[in-house]
């Protein structure tokens, strides 16, 4: 094979759906605007986001991120993640006199609110999820008498509820719809008269950025998915794209960390973003790829998405009392490197 057809040969299909969903970008911007309106430090409890690039260029910007909120001067202005907190986060804060803005993701709060609802109804809340995560123990604390953690399809053998014929599921946002259908199922094998959720918890951008890895998937040598090894859905794409056909997957935060030996023998790579991914890390592996030969991209459409949140009330008022805008942002240009959006 000559070196010309052998470039010939060489791929990228590029997902679409990726990066940033409205709930990051929310969060982020949330970060972006205190810092301008009160300047720095600002505090945020927990990482923002689960990408460590995000933390680390809010970190140089003044954020300072804490684990818990007695780490906070007391009086000072501290963010909730976009994860979500439990109520007694609330109850902490207001002791310590701090001013807080919440960062949750909208589709994070409706998780919280459906396990309050069903809690006042005296339901057991079957809550699928990863223990320890930020999102699970922000929801279980809604509710904690009431809420049981299934970690996956395997535990379900160790449910117990107190009536059978009450009992409902709720989920993290960020899991794989399959292993989370996978989980329901056994669930319902095991209590049959199991009640879904009023609408899908798993949030939009988590569903389409698995279902365009689906489509990718057995086309590729190689996956790369660009995001942090804490990022739950960033996670759960290399493992999308193997169950799917991928021969290989691999995540990383930035280009630098590609191994080139994942290149060997490799016609196809597939490229996407978790969801709190900017995209000049995108633009990154892409230039990384170009460089060795993988010139011809090729956009795999799963989705559209024009979803935008507005920012939390706490800061849009102070925001506008400051004469300052309160207009969110898609993620999308990338022509600054360095930027977050």
């Amino acid at each position: 094979m000559t070196a010309t057809t052998d470039q010939a040969t060489k791929r990228v299909l590029l997902a679409a759906p990726r990066g940033y969903c409205a709930g990051v970008d929310r969060a982020v911007v949330t970060v972006e605007k205190a810092l301008d309106l009160y300047g720095a430090p600002v505090y945020v409890r927990k990482e923002i986001v689960h990408n460590k690039h995000v933390v680390t260029t809010l970190e140089k910007r003044g954020a300072i991120f804490v684990e818990e909120t007695d780490e906070v001067p007391e009086g000072a202005t501290v963010i909730f993640s976009a994860h979500g907190v439990a109520p007694v986060v609330h109850e902490e804060a207001k002791a310590l006199g701090l001013k807080t803005i919440d960062a949750t993701c909208p589709l994070v709060t409706k998780v919280h609110r459906e396990a309050v609802r069903f809690a006042s109804d005296d339901y057991d809340i079957l809550l699928i999820g990863h223990e320890g995560h930020e999102e699970v123990v922000g929801t279980a604390g809604e509710a904690p008498e009431h809420i049981t953690l299934v970690d996956g399809p395997d535990d379900v053998d160790n449910v117990t509820v107190r009536d059978p014929d009450k009992v409902v599921w709720l989920s993290q946002t960020t899991l794989s719809v399959d292993e989370t259908m996978e989980t329901v199922r056994r669930l319902r094998e095991k209590f049959p008269q199991l009640q879904d959720p009023p609408s899908d918890d798993i949030c939009y951008a988590t569903q389409n950025r698995q279902l365009a890895v689906k489509h990718m998937a057995p086309d590729c040598d190689l996956m790369i998915v660009v995001g942090s090894r804490n990022s739950s859905n960033s996670v759960r794409l290399v493992e999308v794209a193997l169950e799917h056909g991928s021969k290989a997957g691999h995540l990383v935060d930035y280009a630098e960390e590609i191994d080139e030996t994942w290149l060997d023998g490799v016609r196809t790579v597939g490229v996407t973003s978790g969801a709190s991914v900017p995209e000049i890390l995108v633009r990154g592996v892409l230039d990384y790829l170009s460089s060795r030969g993988f010139e011809d991209v090729r956009p795999v459409v799963a989705a559209e998405e024009s979803l935008m949140f507005s920012l939390p009330n706490e800061i849009r008022r102070d925001l506008k009392a400051a004469g300052l805008s309160d207009k969110m942002r898609h993620d999308g240009s990338f022509a600054e490197a360095g930027s977050l959006h």
